[in-house]
């Protein structure tokens, strides 16, 4: 997340709003307007550079910093530094296939990327259970990682060797997307709000572990885990739509575009409220039956008061992130200052009312703050919406 910076984000946004233009006939093969396919494949040339860097980074920082820290780790029998260069070198690799999937989900190549994301995991999950049966320990990673490169290289071999081809090789002449003046000002602003939100979701547990033991955050980890599931299915019905909340902003059809929009936040927020409602349900039960097995595994999660706020925070936190792309749509970020905020009031709630008050008080605090920031989100939407569609110029 911190080689990348936002960048694949901006590049699906980017990739949309040139493929309202474009299309793939049945060779495989780029058509359509000339000056969007110029647009395009400068964003891809962007995209190439920025993760060929990324992939060296990332290279030498896991195994440099791998090494000193198992160095400095307490001796073992196990052999670590094979597997640990392997797998740094196998992981900078992968990196540099970033920009196609990317440039891919800009494109509204949806259903066949999550196809093979889907066929990718079965693969690679069975390649990691035959290399521990057989007996590879720790090079068993390295295998599932070159598993998952081959299937992609076949993928793209077989689907988008054509494609590929167009917009990482071929010089097209024509308007070029300049990255420090066109992507640049999104960027920095989505870096920012992840970095923001990579720092909140990572004090809890270590919050609790220090002043309530490794029990209590143990159970705050498995609980967050459940409830995570949410943004997990939320994210895999909007995430397909998003290149076509973007097509439709650039091609300004905005009825259409509201239309998709509200479908989706709506589908969305049923089944997120109902399986909110199923979870809670579900470990209050077993907090409250008789039943030995029911019981230990009640045990490694918090009670029915924790988690209900957490379920709670959730829910209101994904009823606002089809809004955040629907503004991403329009190639902004303009609630880069409330995700600061956001950040720096979780932050202080979790320390204190943590310490105080253990995971009750923490997922109160989480709730509260939530309940102050997330109006404002709508708020913003809401303006800059109509800000943007009453204005001629193109987006």
């Amino acid at each position: 997340m911190f080689v990348e910076l936002g960048l694949g984000t901006v590049i699906s946004q980017f990739a949309s709003h040139e493929w309202s233009q474009l299309s793939i006939d049945n060779a495989g093969c780029i058509i359509g307007d000339q000056e969007s396919l110029s647009r395009l494949t400068s964003i891809a040339t962007i995209a190439a550079k920025w993760y060929a860097i990324g992939a060296i980074i990332i290279t030498l920082g896991l195994s440099i910093g791998g090494y000193i820290f198992f160095s400095n780790s307490p001796k073992s029998y196990v052999v670590w530094d094979g597997p640990l260069f392997l797998l740094s070198l196998l992981t900078g690799i992968s990196v540099l296939l970033v920009p196609i999937w990317s440039l891919l989900e800009g494109c509204n190549q949806v259903s066949s990327l999550y196809t093979f994301r889907f066929i990718q995991g079965i693969v690679t999950s069975i390649s990691v259970w035959i290399a521990m049966l057989f007996g590879a320990n720790l090079w068993a990673l390295s295998i599932s990682s070159v598993t998952a490169l081959i299937c992609a290289l076949v993928f793209i071999k077989r689907r988008y060797w054509i494609f590929s081809k167009t917009v990482f090789f071929y010089r097209i002449s024509g308007p070029k997307i300049s990255w420090c003046k066109n992507m640049l000002p999104m960027q920095w602003r989505i870096a920012v709000s992840w970095a923001s939100g990579f720092f909140i979701y990572s004090l809890f547990v270590p919050v609790l572990f220090r002043y309530h033991g490794p029990a209590i955050a143990g159970q705050f980890g498995m609980t967050w885990s459940v409830v995570g599931v949410l943004s997990i299915v939320s994210s895999s019905w909007l995430s397909p739509k998003i290149p076509q909340l973007a097509m439709l902003v650039a091609r300004k059809k905005y009825d259409e575009l509201d239309l998709l929009f509200w479908k989706v936040t709506k589908i969305i927020m049923v089944i997120t409220v109902i399986m909110a409602l199923a979870i809670w349900s579900f470990i209050y039960i077993l907090n409250n039956i008789n039943y030995p097995l029911a019981s230990r595994f009640a045990l490694r999660l918090l009670p029915p008061l924790p988690t209900g706020l957490l379920l709670i925070t959730q829910v209101l936190m994904i009823s606002s992130i089809p809004f955040s792309s629907y503004m991403r749509a329009h190639k902004q970020e303009p609630i880069m200052a409330l995700s600061v905020l956001a950040a720096i009031m979780v932050g202080l709630s979790t320390v204190i009312l943590g310490k105080y008050y253990s995971a009750t008080g923490m997922a109160f605090g989480y709730l509260i703050v939530h309940i102050v920031i997330i109006p404002f989100i709508f708020l913003i939407w809401y303006r800059r919406r109509i800000e943007w569609h009453s204005c001629n110029e193109p987006i």
